[in-house]
């Protein structure tokens, strides 16, 4: 971070001197704001992650807030991608297997897709699925045309589009309102080989619920690259269960982040020294 500031054309500074502060620490809000607090003259903070909810006790009007977003786009994309097709394909089956296994399967291609959110990663992740052909639907708070999308609707349309999905994808923020976004009602309302993947938060899906679902095949599978709790507990449910697969928390990785993280802070660098608008701004009303 400190060539990536440098590179930018900043100079690294003492708190008490400082005009902006790039904070690295992942989760503590009471070290932000001793931290914000040390900075006087800051009036900007870059955040570390896409996903601010750590911090958001900590924000104020005082500040512009930058965080991640965007960053990470293309490498959690294709964690989506690959999630989908291991279900679609069966390697939650195969891949464990000692024996020759029964045949399961079906297509990416020409799915029915359902995608909650519509930031960078929905972007990123609509360039991957053009391919696949398939017909997409996304959700998100503001609708608006979006290139390879089918519709795009809110939030409030997710029970009249869940029965024809086969394919569920959750890359959205963590707000109040859309904690707990899959529940009983939305498992229940999903084909009996649907898949789910959340790459966001594992909040916005109840536990309990999805471990029922899957344990009774209301739905095809879930591929969860984030869980709640997290990390997942040894000896959870959903480890045993075989039509769901759990990667911790990787699809950006923090060696795979550091470089792309680099960059925002090198190019926010450059247009905070230049007064031109900041990547990644953090409306602090809404929290993401």
């Amino acid at each position: 971070m400190v060539n990536a500031v440098v590179a930018g054309g900043g100079v690294i500074a003492d708190a008490a001197d400082a005009d902006a502060l790039v904070w690295c620490a992942a989760t503590d809000a009471d070290a932000l704001r001793a931290g914000v607090a040390s900075a006087p003259n800051a009036t900007w903070v870059q955040l570390p992650w896409a996903g601010i909810e750590p911090f958001v006790e900590a924000l104020d009007n005082e500040h512009t807030w930058t965080c991640g977003k965007g960053v990470y786009a293309e490498p959690v994309a294709e964690m989506v991608l690959a999630l989908a097709l291991a279900g679609f394909r069966g390697l939650d089956l195969y891949a464990p297997a000692q024996k020759w296994e029964r045949e399961v399967g079906q297509n990416l291609a020409g799915a029915n897709v359902v995608i909650l959110g519509g930031g960078g990663i929905t972007d990123a992740l609509l360039v991957l699925l053009a391919p696949f052909d398939c017909r997409v639907t996304v959700l998100r708070r503001h609708p608006r045309p979006m290139a390879g999308v089918a519709h795009v609707g809110t939030l409030a349309d997710l029970d009249a589009v869940l029965p024809d999905a086969d394919l569920v994808v959750l890359a959205l923020a963590l707000t109040p309102e859309t904690k707990g976004v899959i529940g009983v009602s939305q498992l229940a309302r999903m084909k009996s080989t649907a898949w789910i993947v959340n790459v966001a938060r594992g909040c916005h899906i109840d536990t309990d619920a999805l471990v029922d679902a899957l344990d009774r095949n209301v739905i095809g599978g879930a591929a969860l690259d984030v869980t709640d709790p997290e990390p997942l507990p040894d000896g959870h449910p959903l480890w045993a269960l075989p039509n769901c697969i759990v990667t911790p928390h990787v699809a950006n990785t923090r060696e795979m982040g550091r470089v792309v993280l680099a960059r925002r802070v090198t190019e926010n660098v450059r247009r905070f020294g230049a007064g031109e608008p900041l990547l990644g701004l953090v409306d602090v009303e809404l929290g993401y």
